[in-house]
C-alpha cells in the first residue's frame, strides 16, 4: 500500500500540493480567517491546472473566478470598523431566489458550452462548478450559509473525482463534506459570540 501511495503522489505532485493547500483553506475558513483568501489564490491556481489535465474544463476554468473572488473577499472582509474584519451573519431570506436563480442559469450556460467540449461529465461539472460560484459569493458575504452550500458542492464533487481518478481530491472533497456540516455550526457559535 505504500508504494501504490508512494507511486500516486510522485505522479500526481501537483494534485496533492492542491490537496494540501485544501486543506490549509479549510482551517482557516473553519477559524473565519481572513488568511483563507492568500490561499485561495495560490490554491486556484494549482487546480487550475490539475481539472484541466483532467477533462474537467469547467472546474478549471472556474479557479480564475475563484481567484478573482479571493480579491474581492479580502476587500469585503476587510470592512469592519477600525480595521476589523466584517462580522459573520445570516443569509437574508430575499437573497435565497436570486441565487438559486443564478446558480440555474449558470448550470444551464454552463452545461451548454461543455457540450462543445470533449468532456464526459457535462452536467456534473457545470453543476458543481455553478453553485460553487454562487457559494463563493455567499462565502465572501460572510453568511454562515455558505457552508450548506458547500455541503452539496463537495458531495457531489466527491463522486465525480472518483469517477475521473483523482484519488486524493476526491478524499479531500469527502473530507469537506464532513467539515463543511461541521463549519455551519461553528460559525453559528462565532456569530453568536461576535453578538
Amino acid at each position: 500500500m505504500w508504494q501504490t501511495l508512494t507511486a500516486y503522489i510522485t505522479a500526481n505532485p501537483l494534485e496533492v500540493f492542491g490537496v494540501l493547500l485544501g486543506f490549509v483553506y479549510l482551517w482557516l475558513e473553519w477559524r473565519a480567517s481572513i488568511w483563507l483568501w492568500v490561499v485561495g489564490v495560490v490554491m486556484p491556481a494549482v487546480y487550475a491546472v490539475v481539472f484541466y489535465r483532467s477533462g474537467l474544463y469547467a472546474d478549471s476554468s472556474m479557479q480564475l473566478y475563484y481567484i478573482a473572488a479571493a480579491v474581492y473577499g479580502i476587500r469585503l472582509w476587510k470592512t469592519g470598523r477600525s480595521g476589523s474584519t466584517r462580522p459573520i451573519s445570516r443569509c437574508p431570506r430575499r437573497v435565497y431566489l436570486p441565487l438559486a436563480a443564478a446558480t440555474a442559469l449558470l448550470w444551464l450556460l454552463l452545461g451548454g458550452l461543455l457540450m462543445q467540449t470533449d468532456s464526459n461529465v457535462v452536467w456534473a461539472d457545470a453543476f458543481t462548478t455553478a453553485l460553487s460560484m454562487t457559494a463563493t459569493w455567499v462565502l465572501a458575504q460572510k453568511y454562515a450559509e455558505h457552508w450548506l452550500a458547500w455541503i452539496v458542492v463537495n458531495a457531489v464533487s466527491t463522486v465525480l473525482y472518483v469517477y475521473k481518478g483523482l484519488d486524493f481530491t476526491a478524499f479531500l472533497y469527502a473530507f469537506y463534506t464532513a467539515a463543511s456540516f461541521f463549519g455551519y455550526f461553528k460559525w453559528l457559535k462565532i456569530m453568536k459570540a461576535q453578538a
